[in-house]
């Protein structure tokens, strides 16, 4: 029997916090509920969960923070949940290093979708670029290079000016994805569609404050952004 996956939910809502801890429960997902920030903290360092589910608004440690905290000790996924679509939480929630997020109110078949999409990505590190299709300026046993961008490939490693930059699973994804076609302009609705799986219209708010981590690590110049059509990586 294969082994459950493992999600930390932080929700402070007893209602909520309940009734979707069921729900994940009945499609098979082993779920530790925890009501506040200090708890889910915890709980994210007792339990080692295969993702986090995180509210953006809770007590004593809200869940922007929440993110931030389980980003300096971890790579596992993080989607926030958010009260608003329009909210400024959802992008800085994004910044703190989330991979995606949820509008409540949610429906419990699209939460699942979007848990199982994440972990299918994470799964799959390498996913939307295959092995060896990159065009940089070199390709030797599946490194590229671009200036002084590495990209390897095949151990998911990246290196700038020879040191090594820490890349989220995310992050590697957008970064496969642009290398595998240096210089070609890839869309927000095509990014979308590869690194996070979306076979529906998402919200490109999510690739471009990825664009902008992503920008941070391996240079501010290296991804261009072409107005009206979205970005592509310099050769």
């Amino acid at each position: 029997m294969a082994e459950q996956t493992h999600v930390l939910f932080v929700e402070d809502d007893d209602v909520i916090r309940e009734a979707t801890q069921l729900a994940l429960e009945r499609d098979g997902f082993a779920v530790t509920a925890m009501p506040d920030g200090l708890s889910g903290l915890e709980a994210f360092r007792a339990s080692h969960p295969d993702i986090a589910l995180l509210d953006v608004m809770l007590p004593g440690l809200d869940g922007v923070s929440l993110c931030r905290r389980i980003r300096d000790e971890s790579t596992v996924p993080v989607i926030m949940l958010s009260a608003r679509a329009d909210s400024i939480d959802v992008v800085l929630g994004l910044e703190a290093g989330a991979d995606d997020y949820v509008t409540k109110p949610f429906d419990g078949a699209v939460l699942v979708a979007r848990i199982r999409a994440v972990l299918r990505r994470f799964g799959h590190a390498s996913g939307g670029a295959a092995k060896g299709e990159g065009h940089g300026t070199a390709a030797v046993g599946g490194v590229l290079s671009f200036g002084e961008l590495e990209v390897d490939t095949e151990g998911m490693e990246v290196r700038r000016s020879g040191q090594p930059v820490a890349l989220t699973p995310t992050e590697m994804r957008l970064l496969l994805e642009f290398s595998s076609a240096p210089g070609t302009v890839l869309s927000r609705d095509k990014l979308l569609e590869r690194v996070w799986d979306y076979g529906w219209g998402g919200d490109t708010r999510v690739v471009d404050v990825h664009v902008q981590r992503l920008r941070t690590k391996i240079g501010q110049d290296r991804i261009e952004t072409v107005r009206g059509f979205g970005y592509k990586l310099k050769a």
